[in-house]
């Protein structure tokens, strides 16, 4: 079959609604990343306001730099192996099922193609931070600079699975740059605050089922005789030239832009043995925009009205990065003997609903998604072995923003159990290594999903991920 390649700028909602914001990590909920410290992921993600021996609170609390007296750097990455299989079915066409005309009906179809495959693939997460204490004048005061991954993470089914109408690929990357100084008010309390620079990058894809398409529009124009005799020609008849699932397009779509955030924190120690912190983390707003490339078949591109739907052009959408709390509380058994909690908060309330516009106003679609705030909660424990080896594990339960109703193949994501063991070795004064093992099991997330082209997925994804982490800490 001929196809036609149309090249068009379309805006964030071609990245962001099916991308940026439904590409699911399943270390955490939403597309949200928290693989900052191999020694928190040790722990279960605990810990990370409240910090001590750990260069990353430059972006995790800015005010919990004050516990580190010389210059530290961190260097740390995990790997994430998503692990993802979906059971059920497709129907192609499957508005057409409900049409009292037993020819249209029959148009509804099983859109063929297997379960997907395996969605996940392993995929590194790196993170590197650096904290200085100042001196002189200016000794109570710290600066640090970290780089990390809050979002993102990538999947991609079977180019010619029952879903693909929904998602094929889907490849996410958000980077932040994070600058940030502390204040150490007295020797109980400090206070922090960072800027974040956020780049995006996004790439995505899926089929298209122009028959469908072709036989809805027809359909909708079969009120006269005319109508009518088209309709049955050119989708009802045996020989046919188009129905559902028969004539797939495809599209690919990547795009990129950047963001501006901040970050508040303090960290207060009432007794000796006990330290809490709090970290907020602002929104980020984007307005991504990216390059969508359309393979549409000859003799869909040829029909009436298609070349208008499939025309170039530019737009733009607003995208937000969700606003964190986070509470962490560390304290102190023994000199070798520590336990850890913490709380964060996701406000995902903000990711409502999405419209792309073209730069005349004119609207491209929206996407419905009205995602809830979600929480998270940890507890963890360390333990010197020796002066050369600390150990460490936690246990954590992660809440999804997803709700059933509106469950994406791009995002299968729901509440998560999180299990996690670590180590350090203290080889020399100066130098330390870190290594953390995550296991994260996730509860089957049913999916009952429409796409934009009329096809009907059902079913369920399960799914689990491991995460191996290594990092080292140097002090000068």
């Amino acid at each position: 079959m001929q196809h036609v390649s149309t090249t068009a700028r379309l805006s964030a909602l071609a990245v962001a609604i099916v991308g940026v914001l439904a590409v699911g990590n399943a270390a955490a909920s939403g597309f949200q990343i928290r693989e900052n410290s191999i020694k928190a992921q040790g722990r279960a993600f605990t810990g990370t306001t409240v910090a001590k021996d750990d260069a990353t609170v430059a972006i995790t609390n800015p005010a919990a730099m004050v516990n580190l007296d010389k210059t530290t750097v961190s260097a740390n990455v995990s790997a994430i192996d998503l692990n993802g299989d979906f059971s059920g079915t497709a129907i192609a066409g499957a508005p057409f099922a409900a049409s009292n005309n037993a020819a249209v009906s029959a148009l509804a179809r099983p859109a063929g193609g297997g379960n997907g495959g395996d969605p996940g693939d392993v995929a590194a997460v790196p993170s590197f931070a650096v904290v200085m204490p100042l001196h002189g004048s200016f000794e109570n005061l710290w600066v640090g600079f970290g780089v990390n991954a809050p979002y993102g993470l990538v999947t991609e089914w079977d180019a010619d699975w029952m879903g693909r109408y929904n998602a094929v690929e889907s490849d996410v990357k958000v980077i932040d740059a994070t600058l940030s100084a502390a204040w150490k008010v007295n020797d109980q309390f400090s206070m922090g605050v960072g800027f974040i620079f956020q780049h995006s990058e996004v790439t995505l894809s899926n089929a298209l089922d122009l028959g469908t398409a072709v036989c809805s529009q027809l359909a909708a124009g079969a009120t006269t005789a005319a109508g009518l005799a088209a309709l049955t020609n050119l989708c009802l008849a045996p020989t046919a030239p188009y129905k559902p699932g028969q004539n797939d397009g495809f599209f690919s779509v990547t795009g990129k832009d950047n963001g501006i955030g901040w970050t508040l924190g303090m960290q207060w120690s009432p007794i000796e043995k006990l330290t809490v912190g709090y970290n907020y983390k602002s929104e980020i707003d984007h307005k991504l925009e990216g390059d969508v490339d359309f393979t549409i078949p000859a003799n869909v591109m040829a029909l009436p009205g298609m070349s208008t739907r499939f025309a170039d052009g530019k737009g733009g959408a607003g995208l937000t990065t969700p606003s964190t709390h986070t509470f962490s509380a560390r304290y102190d058994v023994t000199d070798g003997f520590r336990l850890f909690g913490e709380a964060q908060i996701t406000n995902w309330s903000s990711l409502d609903v999405v419209t792309i516009q073209r730069d005349n106003g004119t609207v491209l679609g929206s996407e419905d998604y009205h995602w809830s705030n979600s929480s998270m909660y940890s507890l963890g424990a360390e333990y010197d072995l020796s002066p050369s080896f600390t150990l460490r594990g936690g246990i954590g339960r992660d809440e999804t923003p997803t709700h059933d109703v509106n469950r994406s193949p791009r995002l299968p994501d729901n509440d998560r159990n999180l299990y996690s063991i670590g180590a350090t070795w203290h080889a020399t004064q100066n130098l330390s290594i870190d290594a953390a093992y995550l296991r994260v099991n996730l509860k089957d997330s049913p999916i009952n999903a429409t796409s934009s082209t009329g096809t009907r997925l059902t079913g369920q994804v399960e799914g689990n991920a491991n995460v191996f982490g290594l990092g080292a800490t140097y002090k000068f």
